[in-house]
């Protein structure tokens, strides 16, 4: 099943739970996927999740993926491309943490590091190579906008980010030419159960928006997208902000 028009048939998304990540499926059935592997840790939650989305009429299967043991990643991942073409491979997983706790536990922010970037290098590195080998297909790759500049807020999570936005960049250039597109989505605040129970921010979103965005982002064949919009501007804008006066925003 080749990848046409920017929608694809079948799908994998890495983070089978995540909010996101079903959003972008359920708008990708609606059109015309047919085929979806959720990968997360085997659990109720992600089998309820199938059962979600077979109810759309799709074909969903499960596959057990742990962004922490990269080890099996190889082979789990290997069998899901055995099985098919895959149109479309979704790198959704992360964790938020929590900044207070984290900076006094080290072993704690380097699970953050770990799931959000090193995780993500395992697997988007073996799913690029399988999307290579087929020639076609496209990586979409969930960054965030924290990942542009460190806050002291959020520094952990945000640099992880920034870790991976910068690799899956830099993939994107390795793939040029050959027929694997790389996307790197950079939302903003996403109204989510990870962020149930903090405040709103400004231009907050949510992940039905996310999803639309990545639905367009994919028939542009877009690199960059932003969610929404706006906060490429106000990105611009922070990224350039003198580090004397960034440090006392209240951010």
């Amino acid at each position: 099943m080749k990848d046409a028009f920017g929608t694809p048939q079948s799908l994998l998304i890495l983070g089978g739970t995540s909010e996101i990540g079903l959003a972008i499926a359920r708008r990708m059935i609606a059109r015309r996927a047919r085929t979806v592997w959720l990968a997360g840790r085997p659990s109720p939650e992600l089998e309820h999740a199938a059962d979600s989305l077979r109810t759309l009429g799709a074909d969903v299967r499960t596959v057990p993926f742990d962004a922490l043991d990269p080890a099996p990643h190889a082979e789990v991942l290997g069998k899901v491309f055995t099985e098919g073409d895959i149109d479309m491979v979704l790198l959704a997983f992360g964790v938020l943490g929590d900044q207070a706790n984290d900076e006094g536990d080290p072993p704690a922010a380097v699970r953050v590091a770990q799931t959000n970037y090193t995780g993500a290098v395992s697997a988007g590195l073996i799913c690029a190579a399988a999307l290579q080998n087929q020639g076609h297909g496209s990586l979409v790759v969930l960054s965030s906008v924290a990942g542009e500049r460190a806050r002291r807020t959020n520094f952990i999570y945000g640099s992880s980010k920034a870790g991976l936005d910068a690799f899956a960049q830099g993939l994107g250039d390795a793939l040029y030419g050959t027929g694997v597109h790389v996307m790197v989505v950079r939302p903003g605040f996403v109204r989510t159960r990870m962020t149930s129970g903090m405040p709103d921010a400004p231009l907050a979103t949510t992940p039905e928006a996310v999803a639309t965005a990545v639905e367009l982002g994919l028939r542009r064949r877009s690199e960059t997208v932003w969610v929404p919009g706006a906060l490429r501007v106000v990105m611009t804008a922070l990224r350039h902000t003198p580090r004397s006066l960034f440090r006392r925003l209240p951010l």
